[in-house]
């Protein structure tokens, strides 16, 4: 089966929507997410074990169509990890998942452009400071 295509989303598209429930967005940062913080109600997957945790990312995600990965700035980790996450779906044909993207810029954009971030230690995130 052929991969799912990957796409870009710019901040601002994904601002608008975060609160949709079919939309899952996907930390991969390692350490940094624990000093920097996060996008409100992310799950983090760090990319230096992601293929290790493919299985519960899947469960995870059940019922979202839409999702969203980002590392700092979203050029390695989160396209990696997103391409990761695409091949392993139509490998497995499996998931509900449409849409495979990556945020433009990353969590360092976001926070950069006055977003909201989430500085809870909560795993996973349940806030939303939005």
């Amino acid at each position: 089966m052929a991969g799912r295509s990957i796409t870009y989303i710019t901040g601002s598209q994904l601002l608008s929507l975060k609160s949709r429930p079919n939309i899952a967005i996907v930390d991969v940062r390692d350490d940094e997410r624990s000093s920097d913080g996060h996008i409100a109600g992310s799950l983090h997957v760090s990319s230096d074990n992601f293929v290790d945790k493919l299985p519960s990312l899947v469960e995870a995600t059940k019922g979202k169509d839409t999702l969203v990965f980002h590392c700092a700035l979203s050029q390695v980790r989160g396209p990696k990890c997103a391409r990761k996450f695409a091949d392993y779906l139509a490998d497995a044909d499996i998931g509900d998942v449409k849409n495979i993207m990556v945020l433009e810029r990353g969590y360092n954009g976001w926070e950069s452009s006055g977003r909201p971030v989430c500085r809870c230690k909560e795993v996973p995130c349940k806030a939303d400071h939005s």
